[in-house]
């Protein structure tokens, strides 16, 4: 029998070998969105799909990356493909790989002596993939086939050697075929390392330490796991909260979480509302995404992350619903920002089973924007998201200006995006006064402007939320600010428009589109808010006298007390 350090050795080596994965797969990828925001993930399984290790990459990846390894295996078998060695398949179908069509999953079956021993797989967020938009990411498409091309399980290597049909028919659908293709390799290098990683793994400790070492990892995992949670208060509690339809309605999502003797906690959204024909809608394995990610924040980082950590974890959502649709419903927003309002949902519901150790609300969107259009001939596009100002946490503010909950990428460099595009950023700042007001207070969002200035139009997509709804406070904290969008045009007797947090403009040659991101909800009530800390946030230019004056009324008499003592 192996012994415990042996095993860890081997569990934590293979956490090292994605997080190598990811590292490859950055170094020699093409675009912007996966070279500098670092858009993709990367995983390893045992060869019954089981989740091994993960890198720290993106929340909304990672949970459904098992799932949909889940059902790439039922398809094969199905279909009768092999996962023959020297191959690897790819799939962006939602239904099966999870997410939405512009993350494309490449899978690797690893083999030794000719036997399975692991996959790995990744998944990368391709900045345009066909459909109706520059970026493929449409607010009114009525279809999944109208977001961009879907790539069923096919091989794009076999004996490894490229499928160059595969490549051209993926490349040839996009507006910017090179960067595509170079994407694409960068995957299939990113397996490369992987397989490598895990056989030498293999040869140094042997197959049968190595499985052996997975299934202790598999049962210390979800021993640590139904620790954790079986130290949770007993009962049912349930929460809901909004979507902001592009349509002008709101989209209900509910949820009731009960905490079971066991250590088990079941997820239950009966009462969601039903699935819609815009891309709100969210798979299903975007909804395992936000449960794993909110439960993990919460037990603690030194429970590992692999399949027995979410044994543990029983949810139910209704098919049909927003959160569970049915094929081919559209589901290229819902990854984005129906997950975010899951996280909300699911953080709201936990902030009653662990009064204390819950945040309050983020600002709640990833605030995606893309833009694309014709330069010298050739097509562009351009995909990025924009942080937003983290919810208070019970002993601390929330952070400013930051991604939050289940995306997890970098901003991209004003420099790459000005040497790369005929854009121009205006400002990028925070966004003073956007913070819920608590003895702890939100975090501030953000406010960036893009400037076009390229001779011929540019079609600009903006997808966000928290416009009618604002971040939610705890303990008598206050909600943080509202996302805004704005349309500053050159000409024309409107030059300053707000527009629905969804939507798609064409702008002209020196247009401006300005984002202001919302700010996280406050903690605990605002008079008790240590005074020192809003003299530096007033010395920073996060709040404003006026907004202090609202907000915080006992400061005045701090300053006059303190002035007199001087």
């Amino acid at each position: 029998m192996i012994d415990v350090v042996t095993s860890d050795l081997i569990r934590s080596s293979l956490v090292y070998a994605s997080e190598e994965m990811g590292i490859a797969l950055r170094n020699s990828s093409y675009s912007p969105n996966i070279k500098e925001r670092m858009d993709h993930s990367a995983a390893i399984f045992d060869p019954e799909g089981r989740l091994l290790a993960q890198a720290e990459h993106i929340p909304v990846h990672l949970g459904s990356l098992p799932w949909g390894l889940r059902n790439l295996l039922d398809y094969t078998r199905k279909e009768k493909m092999d996962f023959e060695e020297g191959s690897m398949i790819a799939v962006n179908n939602p239904y099966i790989a999870g997410t939405h069509l512009n993350d494309i999953t490449i899978v690797r079956p690893v083999h030794r002596s000719g036997k399975l021993v692991a996959f790995v797989a990744n998944k990368a967020h391709h900045s345009d993939i066909g459909g109706r938009v520059p970026g493929s990411i449409s607010v009114d498409a009525r279809s999944l086939h109208e977001e961009g091309l879907v790539i069923d399980p096919t091989y794009i290597l076999r004996r490894g050697e490229f499928k160059n049909l595969v490549v051209s028919l993926i490349v040839s659908n996009s507006r910017t075929p090179v960067e595509r293709t170079g994407d694409l390799k960068a995957q299939v290098a990113a397996n490369f390392v992987g397989e490598k990683r895990t056989l030498e793994i293999i040869e140094k400790y042997d197959l049968e330490n190595f499985s052996e070492a997975s299934s202790q990892s598999f049962s210390y995992a979800e021993k640590m796991m139904r620790s954790r949670l079986s130290q949770m208060k007993r009962g049912e509690y349930s929460a809901e909260d909004y979507l902001e339809d592009p349509s002008g309605r709101d989209i209900v999502l509910r949820v009731k979480v009960k905490v079971l003797d066991d250590g088990t906690l079941e997820f239950d959204y009966s009462g969601t509302d039903r699935e819609v024909e815009g891309p709100v809608n969210s798979v299903f394995g975007v909804t395992i995404s936000g449960v794993h990610y909110v439960v993990r924040t919460l037990v603690g980082a030194d429970v590992p992350a692999n399949h027995g950590t979410f044994v543990a974890l029983k949810i139910f959502a209704p098919s049909g619903t927003i959160i569970n649709p049915t094929f081919p419903h559209p589901v290229a927003i819902g990854n984005l920002e129906t997950s975010q309002r899951n996280a909300d949902l699911l953080y709201r519901a936990l902030s009653r089973i662990l009064p204390g150790k819950v945040p309050a609300a983020s600002g709640g969107s990833m605030n995606n924007i893309m833009m694309g259009g014709i330069r010298a001939g050739k097509a562009w596009a351009f995909y990025e998201t924009i942080g937003v100002g983290l919810g208070a946490r019970p002993q601390m503010d929330g952070l400013d200006g930051i991604q939050c909950n289940m995306t997890n990428t970098m901003n991209t460099p004003i420099e790459e995006i000005e040497r790369s595009l005929p854009v121009i950023l205006r400002r990028y700042e925070f966004r003073t006064n956007s913070s819920g007001a608590g003895k702890f207070r939100g975090g501030d969002g953000l406010v960036r402007v893009f400037e076009m200035t390229g001779e011929g139009s540019t079609t600009v997509t903006v997808v966000s939320d928290r416009q009618r709804h604002a971040p939610w406070g705890l303990e008598s904290g206050l909600d943080g600010a509202r996302v805004e969008i704005i349309l500053h045009r050159k000409k024309g007797s409107s030059k300053n428009k707000k527009l629905p947090c969804k939507s798609t403009q064409v702008l002209g040659n020196g247009d401006k589109i300005e984002i202001r991101t919302a700010g996280g909800g406050g903690y605990g009530r605002p008079t008790s808010r240590d005074p020192s800390k809003i003299t530096d946030d007033l010395k920073d230019d996060l709040l404003s006298k006026s907004y202090i004056g609202k907000y915080y009324s006992k400061y005045r008499t701090y300053l006059r007390k303190k002035s007199r003592n001087a």
